[in-house]
């Protein structure tokens, strides 16, 4: 049981890193962002990255920045968000 629960979470943060990751290459490529499945990729990704942003861009350091660096701290964050669940996971069962 306790080493399913793990592949789970660690499958679960790997598709959310796989589709961040195809979501800063679709930044890149505004024809393929306005299709079907860049929207798709918009809309699951946006709940992590859209509040993440929210905090840059009211703190000091983050008004006006031109380079989008919430997928990178979002990344960051989901692999201690990863980690914890995983410790408390095995200190549980």
């Amino acid at each position: 049981m306790q080493n399913l629960l793990l592949q789970t979470v660690d499958k679960f943060f790997e598709v959310l890193y796989f589709l961040i990751l195809i979501r800063i290459i679709l930044s890149w490529l505004p024809a393929v962002r306005n299709t079907g499945l860049g929207a798709i990729i918009y809309q699951l990704t946006e709940p992590i990255l859209g509040p993440i942003r929210s905090m840059i861009d009211a703190s000091p350091i983050g008004g006006g920045m031109m380079l989008d660096f919430s997928p990178v701290i979002a990344l960051f964050v989901m692999k201690i968000v990863c980690s914890i669940i995983k410790a408390i996971i095995l200190a549980v069962l």
